[in-house]
């Protein structure tokens, strides 16, 4: 009886073993994981997102505006306050309509957007792109700016923007500017690049003849801007030259001329490789690579 059943019981087994699946054996290695595809390194990178994306940033935009507004009746009440420099200042400001002066790129509109698109795409900033981008029109106002563009405007101070955009890119700009709610007293308060100022030969880019046509009418109580050159014009745009403007004016900054942050873009950047865009951008890179200040 025993054998009869062990004999049974060997048949079922044999049987269920023949119908479970053949496993193949593992291989010896895991084939690798497919790569992704390699994205070429952008030193913009951390910088447009910290703009777009920290907390960090609009509060300290806000933060630079706020304090504007609690210095704008000091200002008012002094009547020999001025944020032009004496080189730039060729009249007395006493006596003259109040106004303050302000860039646009970074210091009121916020061009992100634009800055973006370069690193998505690898690319470098162009005119052609950049005209593109502003025609748009769709540039946002930093947090901030409008509501001490506002308390200015209540107390019968004019807003002078000196920007860098061209002088054809004039409408764009305007229709930007008050669809955000700036206010824009005339056409005249824009003073792009390429403005003609009678009795100044404009140097590039360099922002001094307009300031001082703005002060032929105006007693500029504050300067806003992201760059130094917003500010004053800068003989030597090398880092010890760049210092040396600070070290000038320094007590100005927080009364007279209030910056903006902007890590994008801007002339600090030019002067650690001898302002010659020319060089290929790996040479462009490595020389700001070597003025890093690595401890020992």
């Amino acid at each position: 009886m025993r054998l009869s059943l062990l004999c049974v019981a060997l048949a079922v087994g044999l049987m269920a073993s023949a119908c479970q699946p053949v496993r193949p054996e593992a291989p010896a290695t895991a084939p690798a994981a497919a790569q992704a595809p390699a994205v070429p390194a952008d030193d913009n990178l951390n910088a447009v997102l910290w703009v777009q994306r920290s907390a960090e940033y609009r509060a300290a935009a806000a933060q630079a505006y706020r304090a504007a507004t609690d210095h704008l009746d000091v200002a008012l009440k002094q009547a020999d306050w001025d944020a032009l420099v004496p080189e730039e200042r060729g009249n007395a400001a006493r006596g003259l309509k109040p106004a303050v002066v302000l860039d646009i790129d970074e210091t009121v509109l916020d061009n992100s957007p634009y800055q973006a698109r370069l690193v998505r795409d690898g690319a470098e900033y162009s005119d052609p792109t950049w005209d593109a981008w502003v025609e748009e029109r769709k540039a946002k106002a930093l947090p901030g700016v409008v509501e001490f563009a506002r308390a200015a405007n209540a107390r019968g101070i004019t807003l002078v923007y000196i920007s860098n955009r061209a002088v054809h890119l004039k409408q764009a700009t305007l229709d930007n500017l008050r669809a955000e709610g700036l206010p824009v007293a005339d056409e005249g308060v824009f003073l792009g690049l390429g403005t003609v100022v009678e009795g100044c030969e404009q140097d590039g880019s360099e922002k001094d003849c307009r300031r001082q046509l703005a002060g032929r009418t105006y007693r500029v109580l504050m300067q806003f801007g992201d760059q130094l050159g917003d500010f004053a014009r800068i003989q030597d745009n090398s880092p010890a030259g760049r210092q040396a403007l600070l070290d000038r004016y320094d007590g100005w900054f927080g009364e007279r001329w209030w910056m903006l942050p902007n890590p994008t873009y801007g002339s600090w950047e030019p002067a650690l490789f001898d302002n010659d865009w020319r060089q290929p951008r790996d040479v462009r890179r490595a020389a700001k690579r070597a003025a890093l200040d690595v401890a020992p």
